[in-house]
């Protein structure tokens, strides 16, 4: 497995450019499933989770191409097939997002039940129950569920205990295009993500209003075609950069990413004491010398986000009094905070919350990243300390970071990555 070694201690300087979101162009792959010709998506990310959808799509008959350009070529070539494999399924949580295409175009469906990051509980049952509200069958055994049904139109419910399910709204949200008669769901996710999924949909011939909104009604159409589609930046590798500018004090800017999406983590870059500047081409954050202590708390967006949430805490390891960081999406989401406090962070987990002391120097270690964000935080942590670290498993970051050390490296970070170690 490859490590990543980071000499810390050097302030990042410079321009980066933000990849597209793995978090749009993840449900928008799958909607290629939905669709009679062929799908140009534009600025999808070399991921490992992308190349995992790829493999799914394919297996579940498409012809899949990859183009220099970075966009990614779909058309359906063979609908006889149903089945999402666990080998594959397994991988990543995304890959349950084509179970609502599924259902839709083939009538049928046999999905192995998630994978992805270990973040705590993170049940389906909203996904099936949007789905079963438009007439979808399930049954549920060894591991898999299959489905089947004429979908027709109904309304739908889809908030739960810690909020909208982003996923959830996907899978029902593509199902409901190719529904006879008109969907409405409400609790829906609004992250911006969905509102690029739902784009893309009517690009291809759907009937959606209230994007970007709670309340999304679908008025299904008998068929979708093919388009060409770009897919949104990321906004969550956007937050890392300026998390690492924060904690460096250096001076960054993110080319392309879009400040629109991302106002909760702009007032709190503010509030921790950096100079913040907006502009259509992106966003350029200058840091103190050491942040200031804020209390944050991850909320379903807008609000501030989860994925961001162990970027953040790293950076306020280094901040100049006590910061709370409090998770009401994932409670269980701290598998960063030992690998942090390894690194001579002052962090106690206190319920879902995060007591972070700031501390004057965080010093180099040996760490494992055991999760998608929590890896970055500990690459975070390693570009502002002093002396090297050396992140172990970094397969968990290269799930959703295109490239993550030679960006960093054009920031002028002393960063490598060491292969088989």
């Amino acid at each position: 497995m490859d490590a990543i070694v980071v000499d810390g201690g050097v302030p990042l300087q410079g321009n980066v450019s933000v990849s597209g979101a793995k978090n749009a162009a993840l449900p928008i792959l799958a909607a290629a499933l939905l669709v009679e010709g062929e799908v140009v998506l534009e600025e999808v990310p070399d991921l490992r989770d992308i190349r995992t959808m790829i493999q799914l799509l394919q297996e579940l008959g498409c012809a899949v191409e990859r183009h220099a350009d970075r966009s990614v070529s779909v058309v359906v070539e063979d609908e006889t097939r149903s089945e999402a494999p666990y080998d594959i399924v397994k991988q990543m949580r995304a890959g349950f997002c084509v179970l609502g295409p599924l259902l839709a175009r083939r009538g049928r469906a046999r999905v192995s039940m998630p994978g992805g990051c270990n973040l705590g509980v993170r049940p389906v049952d909203l996904h099936l129950k949007g789905l079963r509200a438009l007439g979808a069958r399930f049954d549920l055994s060894g591991g898999f569920i299959s489905a089947e049904g004429r979908l027709r139109g109904d309304e739908v419910f889809l908030s739960g205990a810690f909020g909208s399910t982003v996923l959830g709204t996907a899978n029902v949200l593509m199902a409901a295009t190719l529904a006879e008669g008109r969907t409405v769901i409400e609790g829906s996710a609004c992250e911006p993500e969905i509102a690029d999924l739902a784009g893309f949909l009517v690009a291809c011939g759907a009937k959606i209003t209230g994007i970007g909104s709670h309340r999304l009604e679908i008025e299904g159409v008998p068929r979708l075609t093919g388009s060409r589609w770009r897919i949104i930046p990321d906004r969550m590798e956007a937050g890392t950069f300026l998390a690492a500018a924060a904690a460096t004090g250096g001076d960054v800017t993110v080319a392309g990413a879009r400040a629109t999406d991302m106002g909760a983590v702009v007032e709190t870059l503010r509030a921790m004491g950096c100079s913040v500047e907006r502009s259509a081409a992106g966003i350029r954050v200058v840091g103190e010398r050491r942040p200031v202590p804020v209390d944050v708390t991850t909320l379903p967006y807008p609000g501030f986000p989860t994925d961001l949430q162990a970027p953040f805490s790293a950076a306020l390891t280094l901040a100049s009094g006590i910061s709370v960081v409090t998770e009401k999406i994932y409670p269980e989401r701290f598998m960063h905070v030992p690998e942090l406090n390894r690194m001579g962070a002052q962090i106690r987990k206190q319920g879902p919350s995060q007591i972070i002391h700031g501390v004057d120097d965080l010093h180099g270690a040996e760490v494992m990243a055991s999760d998608l964000r929590g890896g970055a935080s500990l690459i975070v942590g390693g570009l502002a300390a002093s002396g090297q670290t050396t992140v172990h498993r970094v397969y968990h970051v290269d799930r959703g970071y295109d490239g993550i050390e030679d960006k960093f490296s054009s920031l002028g970070a002393r960063i490598r990555r060491i292969e088989g170690a």
